[in-house]
């Protein structure tokens, strides 16, 4: 839709509605004179507005306040079911998919293993589940306003692929974004999974109000969401966070220098199988699997113990090199191994006085595996709000045509 040019009527008109608009999608249900009042526009204005917006289905009565002397007035509310938001969390060890209304209401949701050996695999699964949590809701694929996708790796527009993502096998093929539009439709956002945590940390979690800091994502991977003065920083190249290239474990081989570990050494050392590793190295019995390790430490095992204990040193090597560049006001730890903050913060804050001056507050997220999913749909609900404006009464206009979307 091209837009009114500014000054005209019809720009004054559209800027009323946005207006109105807004203040319902913050503020939640008014009347027309609390409008008139909070906007500072004339009732008669609001009246024009609300009418509108009614119209164009982006806004609707939400029934009558009686408070007050005289009549009752009509209660109006943004209409949550104005438009939808598919959001996608694809991790190597599960997939999860949730469809949430313009107020934020999550209306379907699934979770399952993932199981796929192979990128094209996984590109079809995610579509059948896609297809499958948007049915739940009563909808199609079509009727999504927009999708985000949370994802190991850096997305490369011009290449329209993923770097960095070695845990997801062929992920990073070029043309991968070409496939995922093609099936989960043109309106399509691909974002690092670490950087969705933190807008979903920021959202609705435990960095509310934190205007600097990081969320670190401890998993089969590893990888940092940074936000800057409220907003995501995601570097020149969008590779900021890709903390899991640190190098690791320098050691001096000749006397003459140091030579640096393999690049990604920090992930080989303190992600998943760096954890099991280290139980096996304890003789820790019956532990597969990290979480395992964790079980394990909880019940008051020694060398499980011990594997926590190494494990929250070689964070500590993270936090510290971390805040000596972006000095955060708060440190969050995320993921299968970052959620057992309670068992890693004692070890890693003694190991960060001993390496550091620095001292950030270390937190646990609060949203736990939802954390990518959270804000994937806080990322889509943003743009999809705007675009269902743009697109106002497109809808009504089609079904009094007859004509299906």
């Amino acid at each position: 839709m091209r837009a009114p040019q500014v000054g005209t009527p019809a720009s004054m008109r559209e800027l009323n509605q946005r207006i109105v608009l807004d203040r319902l999608r913050r503020g939640g249900a008014a009347t027309r004179p609390s409008l008139a009042r909070d906007t500072g526009l004339s009732k008669p204005t609001v009246g024009q507005a609300l009418l509108d917006l009614e119209q164009d289905g982006l806004v609707r009565p939400a029934g009558r306040t009686s408070a007050g002397p005289g009549r009752s007035a009509v209660l109006y509310e943004a209409d949550p079911a104005a438009g939808h938001v598919l959001g996608i969390d694809i991790g190597r060890g599960r997939l999860r998919l949730a469809v949430a209304d313009l107020a934020g209401t999550v209306v379907a949701k699934v979770d399952e293993p993932n199981r796929c050996r192979s990128a094209s695999a996984l590109v079809r699964t995610v579509q059948d589940m896609a297809t499958g949590v948007v049915g739940q809701a009563g909808m199609a694929l079509s009727d999504v306003v927009l999708t985000v996708v949370g994802s190991p790796g850096v997305p490369d527009r011009s290449g329209r692929m993923l770097h960095l993502a070695p845990n997801l096998p062929g992920w990073g093929r070029r043309g991968l974004l070409d496939e995922l539009e093609a099936v989960l439709g043109p309106n399509l956002l691909v974002e690092n999974d670490a950087n969705l945590a933190a807008v979903g940390e920021r959202d609705q979690g435990a960095a509310r109000g934190v205007d600097v800091f990081v969320c670190v994502n401890v998993g089969t991977g590893i990888g940092m969401g940074i936000v800057v003065d409220g907003q995501l920083f995601r570097g020149a190249h969008g590779a900021a966070g890709e903390v899991g290239y640190l190098p690791y474990g320098w050691v001096d081989t000749d006397s003459e220098g140091w030579t640096p570990a393999t690049p990604g050494m920090l992930e080989q050392a303190a992600a998943a199988n760096s954890v099991v590793k280290l139980a096996k190295e304890q003789g820790v019995r019956n532990a597969g699997t990290a979480r395992e390790v964790f079980q394990l430490a909880r019940q008051g095992d020694p060398g499980a113990l011990a594997v926590v204990e190494q494990e929250a040193t070689r964070l500590a090597f993270l936090v510290a090199s971390v805040s000596a560049v972006i000095d955060p006001e708060l440190v969050l730890l995320v993921g299968g191994i970052g959620s057992n903050t309670d068992l890693l913060i004692e070890p890693l804050e003694k190991a960060m006085h001993e390496i550091s001056p620095l001292s950030p507050r270390i937190a646990p997220g609060e949203l736990g595996e939802d954390a990518v999913l959270t804000g994937a749909i806080a990322t889509g609900l943003r743009a999809a709000q705007d675009i269902v404006f743009e697109r106002r009464g497109e809808n009504l206009v089609t079904q009094r045509s007859g004509v299906n979307v």
